[in-house]
């Protein structure tokens, strides 16, 4: 019987009026009066837009525009510059800038934030976390219901090859452009949201295209400090309308200087490795002939996890050059009650950030009295087992082997690893051990081609 498991939470909100009733706006006239991107308000409407050059390699030489001097510093100017202003009008709910931040004294260098507005209370909900896929409701909060005021730019590839911006462009509700907005309860400085295709309103699933886009965006910031994140349902992603997260921390994140072993180099350049002495257990993805193997490469290894209603976070650090892949099951064992009532009176919701090794925390007595030891305590009851690690990295790779090489390259010795320890008849039935109720079908073929 297929378990139904569900937690009463409370959302962080992203935008100022993603708490507002719903309403019929259908009835207005003359726009909702929120000046929305939706229908009712977008006759007319103009906002900055940001045109990337495609690249095919990634590396800094690839990254750098081949005219010099590009029509406006991406970061710095664009988007700092144009984050900064919204902070200036003030659109945030707090000033992030003023939270407290400390480097926990240890080995792997955890980061602590105190952000007591995070903590605000909000309208509750009911946030489901056994299914990763699940169809986007016009009815409950999306991004088009944000003001206008909280985006930044738009950004799509340019037409011409070359890099260009234009201060005020019209929006295109008919067209598939992408948009850059703030999120209002930051977490760090130049908090900001990616919203690919935005206006065909996509639910929280990975595709190869989002995923492109995402590198795109972080090969452009080209400052390694500047991160993007996503989580997928079922790992803390709050709001059912496909987006990315990104912001600016000029600290490395410990699972960057994280040690690695080598798992295997696929046909196409791609080398993934596992991160060793780390909390919690995950994939790194670098390398590969283009900027779309690799971005292949991970997309087809979450298209797995999301068929397979595996939750799982992504990190894209060193300017879309490395790739970080947690498939997490913290959100189902709190659901099932077994995770320990004092973690879970910190009320921190372990997503892509804090896996990374940057704590949000919300209750000052916490971050008082943060220490590696509690961080890695923490982050522990986010990792899958060892055994479920090496069951779901073998539907990874023949996700993998099947999509690029048929016969797998060196993957296929992993494979062998992975499910040597145990029968194959034990391989083809994961759903039997403990933690596995978010897993449905697809149990027929770990390992064979």
């Amino acid at each position: 019987m297929e378990m139904m498991l569900r937690i009463k939470r409370v959302p962080t909100v992203v935008s100022n009026y993603q708490n507002e009733e719903v309403e019929d706006l259908t009835q207005r006239v003359g726009g909702c009066g929120r000046n929305c991107l939706q229908s009712c308000c977008i006759r007319g409407a103009k906002l900055p837009l940001y045109a990337f050059k495609r690249v095919d390699k990634i590396n800094q030489e690839a990254i750098e525009h081949d005219t010099g001097e590009a029509p406006i510093q991406f970061l710095d100017y664009l988007l700092l510059g144009q984050w900064e202003d919204r902070m200036r009008r003030g659109l945030f709910r707090y000033d992030v800038t003023a939270c407290e931040t400390k480097v926990i004294p240890g080995q792997f260098g955890f980061i602590a934030q105190l952000n007591e507005g995070r903590h605000l209370k909000k309208r509750p909900t009911e946030f489901r976390v056994d299914k990763v896929l699940q169809a986007f409701d016009d009815n409950k909060f999306n991004f088009t219901k944000v003001g206008q005021e909280e985006v930044l730019f738009q950004f799509e590839a340019s037409e011409d090859g070359e890099v260009q911006f234009f201060p005020s462009a019209p929006i295109d509700n008919k067209n598939s452009s992408s948009m850059v907005a703030i999120n209002v309860s930051p977490i760090e400085y130049g908090h900001v949201l990616l919203i690919p295709s935005f206006f065909e309103c996509l639910p929280q699933r990975i595709d190869r295209e989002s995923l492109l886009l995402a590198l795109y965006m972080a090969a452009e910031a080209r400052n390694t400090f500047f991160r993007l994140g996503y989580n997928s349902l079922g790992a803390f992603a709050t709001i059912n309308h496909l987006h990315f997260q990104a912001y600016y921390l000029a600290v490395p994140f410990p699972v960057e200087i994280a040690p690695v072993k080598k798992v295997a180099t696929l046909d196409d350049g791609v080398k993934i490795s596992e991160l060793v002495n780390y909390p919690v257990r995950g994939l790194t993805f670098e390398g590969g002939n283009t900027l779309q193997d690799l971005s292949n490469t991970v997309s087809d290894a979450c298209i797995c996890l999301q068929n397979n209603n595996i939750p799982f976070n992504v990190l894209i650090s060193d300017c879309g050059k490395r790739i970080f892949l947690f498939p997490q099951c913290y959100a189902e064992k709190q659901a099932l009650g077994e995770v320990n009532p004092e973690l879970l009176d910190t009320q921190v919701n372990p997503a892509v950030w804090e896996i990374s090794g940057h704590m949000v925390l919300k209750r000052k007595k916490d971050y008082e009295e943060a220490s590696e030891e509690k961080a890695w305590r923490l982050l522990a009851e986010v990792s899958l087992s060892e055994e479920r690690f090496r069951e779901v990295n073998a539907l990874i790779f023949e996700a993998i082997a099947y999509d690029y090489t048929g016969s797998g390259g060196d993957c296929e010795n992993f494979l062998e690893a992975a499910v040597k320890t145990q029968p194959m008849k034990e391989a083809n039935a994961i759903n039997r051990d403990a933690h596995h109720a978010m897993v449905n079908g697809v149990q027929e073929c770990l390992v064979q081609q």
